[in-house]
């Protein structure tokens, strides 16, 4: 096969490619695929293994040039990056760039993922953020920024920590370094990515940078408001992706019904996906009947919950079919949630039967969470105080809240479950979430979860004397 040939998300495995050196190159492993555009992956090419990125179709010339201008960048300032060993472009094919392949390398975003539950910044999380910070450090003082800045980009190997992907490498002055105002924009970027209650030790995090690159003082005031500004720039971008056919979801949507499934879910879901209210039915049934039944169903010994939003009558179904349903709603909450870092049970897949674009039934698929609510969680707790490890998890879901402006809207304790993965308080049922834009809304909402999750324990009861006063306020809403 040639690589004007490249087609799909999954060109079959392994394949043959003829090089337009006519060198032979075999593909073993796909690592991202954006099909019709740029395929990488791990091959064998003159008896080696390689990291080999291949660029096709319109706009393939442009991202090979800046992939190997990127590439060279790095080399020329000395910065550790993988070894170009062959490239080349070949008009009405493509092009193609192989890298030596560091085997056994381990990306700063899994050793982040390893360590990003223990407490605030702690040796392990610090450790992972200094390197990082350190690797940008190094680019700046060479004139250099990585334009597509996230950890993934940064790979631990032999004891040295390498920068990928040229093709978000940019250049000001070649060895000078990078001016204070790059450096805040790139540094806005890199912060955005992290969880937003590591804000307050930004500075302290930023020691690591300036040892390496003192050139300019960095204020930390401009600072955090670009990464204020780049995070509602990713949220806004990543709700766009969830409704739409990308390299996460796989989406179809008609005038005769809306699927949008995880692409890495949606094999695994395709027995649930082509037989819904049966394996509903067949399942265990939390609730029934009225606007929504919920179940859990297993799936090759996997559990999911099942949501079926039902249409109950003619008049309710005037009522819903001309705006987006309560399962998309939910989906689009979730996923908010998740890039915000609040947990709650990952959706999966969310569908919508249409009729002319007129909507019906509805179904969102979650992940399941087992643990138990807080209702029963905290039932010994009555008349004492549950564990500090508890209560601690729960001010970080409140402060998470507050600082997010985020409402629940059915704040009841069937709505909390304990993740006993992760060591925290996970919220459910999403139909009524929203995240305000005005101060004054989002106070009026808080208030009434606020209210609404106390009245889960009697007024008299010392749990709820406790949690009453331990759980934060907004100015004007609760009796001091």
């Amino acid at each position: 096969m040639r690589l004007q040939h490249l087609h799909g998300r999954t060109p079959q495995l392994p394949l043959e490619l003829l090089l337009g050196d006519g060198e032979s190159l075999k593909v073993n492993v796909w690592l991202r695929v954006l099909p019709e555009q740029r395929y990488v992956g791990v091959a064998t090419w003159r008896g080696r293994q390689v990291l080999a990125k291949l660029l096709v179709g319109s706009r393939g010339e442009r991202h090979f040039q800046r992939e190997l201008q990127g590439t060279n960048l790095l080399a020329e300032q000395g910065l550790a990056t993988p070894e170009l060993l062959a490239q080349g472009w070949q008009a009405g094919e493509g092009g193609w760039l192989l890298f030596d392949y560091l085997a056994g390398a381990e990306s700063l975003w899994d050793a982040w993922r390893a360590v990003e539950r223990q407490p605030l910044l702690s040796d392990a999380q610090q450790v992972v953020l200094g390197e990082a910070l350190v690797a940008i450090a190094q680019l700046h003082i060479k004139g250099l920024w990585q334009a597509d800045l996230h950890l993934d980009n940064l790979l631990r190997h032999d004891g040295r920590l390498f920068v990928i992907d040229g093709g978000g490498v940019q250049l000001e002055t070649a060895g000078q370094p990078l001016s204070r105002g790059k450096v805040l924009e790139n540094l806005g970027v890199f912060f955005a990515q992290l969880p937003a209650e590591l804000e307050p030790f930004t500075e302290e995090l930023l020691v690591h940078y300036l040892l390496v690159n003192g050139e300019h003082a960095l204020p930390l005031e401009v600072l955090l408001k670009q990464v204020v500004k780049v995070r509602r720039w990713r949220l806004r971008d990543y709700l766009k992706k969830v409704a739409r056919d990308c390299s996460l979801f796989s989406a179809q949507v008609g005038a005769f019904g809306l699927r949008v499934v995880r692409r890495e879910a949606e094999s695994d879901l395709q027995p649930l996906l082509d037989n819904l209210d049966a394996l509903i039915e067949g399942g265990h049934i939390y609730k029934t009947g009225g606007a929504a039944t919920v179940a859990r169903v297993e799936l090759a010994g996997q559990p999911l919950v099942v949501k079926r939003y039902n249409i109950k009558n003619v008049l309710h179904w005037l009522k819903r079919f001309w705006r987006p349903s309560r399962a998309w709603h939910s989906w689009v909450e979730g996923h908010r949630l998740e890039l915000l870092g609040i947990a709650t049970p990952r959706p999966l897949a969310v569908l919508e039967r249409r009729w002319c674009w007129l909507r019906g039934r509805a179904y969102l698929i979650t992940e399941y969470c087992g643990g138990q609510d807080i209702i029963a969680r905290f039932q010994a707790f009555h008349d004492g105080s549950p564990p500090e490890t508890d209560l601690l998890a729960l001010d970080r879901l409140f402060a998470a809240l507050l600082r997010e402006r985020i409402s629940h809207g059915d704040f009841k304790g069937h709505n909390l479950f304990w993740d006993e993965l992760h060591g925290g308080w996970s919220l459910i049922d999403l139909d009524a979430m929203q995240q305000h834009r005005n101060a004054r809304s989002f106070a009026r909402a808080y208030a009434r979860d606020r209210a609404r999750f106390l009245r889960n324990w009697p007024a008299d009861s010392q749990l709820f004397k406790l949690l009453d006063e331990r759980l934060p306020q907004v100015p004007g809403t609760c009796p001091e």
